[in-house]
């Protein structure tokens, strides 16, 4: 399967080095320059992931991976040459998968992709549906529903609360959660899963401040509390 790429960057310079490389990795490339024209590329290309950058002139990288979100499942990663820990939080708060941080190479780009792919690749593999209270997972489509709506998440925060409902009551440190989410070797902030975990029990908690499902154990990790 040839996955579609969608680059949004307005940098024409930083786009052709991207589009160059990964085109020789493999994939099928589209690209924008601009958040509006990224919607819209999406849209019609119906990628598997997006490589989107933050600031973009008019809409920018936050606000687009928003609507993007809204559009399916799809892989995001951000980048950016801001590199404050409140920044990375933010991106990874309005739905990114991933942030990659300029300069980069671009072997560390391509493998960020192929790590969220191959989470996407793998959820739409696997068999098993859990019943976990009043919450469904589909390994196969990967999916939540609660009481029957569905419930979006992103692949990433799929893949953390899938390792959590498993095995209810097991406690998880961070490290574990993100080798689980990510299933790669690249080096990851561990301080990044208390983001993807926050946007997890604003989903799918009654009363996130007070969680039934994903459950902190303080000074080791999180538990699932559902059964």
């Amino acid at each position: 399967m040839t996955h579609t790429l969608l680059l949004v960057d307005d940098e024409a310079g930083v786009i052709d080095f991207m589009k160059s490389f990964l085109q020789q990795e493999g994939y099928h490339i589209v690209t924008a320059n601009t958040g509006i024209d990224a919607l819209n590329k999406a849209k019609e290309a119906n990628p598997s992931l997006v490589v989107l950058d933050w600031m973009l002139p008019g809409m920018n990288g936050i606000d687009v991976c928003r609507e993007l979100r809204k559009l399916g499942p799809v892989g995001i990663i951000m980048v950016t040459a801001r590199n404050e820990e409140s920044d990375k939080i933010i991106g990874l708060e309005v739905g990114a998968d991933d942030y990659l941080t300029k300069p980069f190479s671009l072997r560390e780009l391509a493998a960020r992709i192929r790590s969220v792919l191959r989470r996407m690749d793998g959820n739409a593999m696997a068999p098993q549906t859990m019943e976990r209270g009043e919450l469904t997972l589909s390994e196969a489509q990967c999916r939540v529903w609660k009481r029957g709506e569905e419930v979006p998440l992103t692949p990433t925060e799929f893949k953390m609360l899938l390792t959590l409902a498993a095995k209810p009551g097991i406690v998880y440190s961070r490290l574990q959660l993100l080798q689980a989410a990510l299933e790669d070797d690249i080096l990851n902030d561990e301080r990044t899963v208390d983001a993807h975990i926050s946007r997890v029990r604003k989903k799918i908690e009654d009363d996130p401040a007070n969680p039934v499902y994903v459950q902190t154990v303080y000074g080791f990790g999180y538990r699932f509390g559902g059964s």
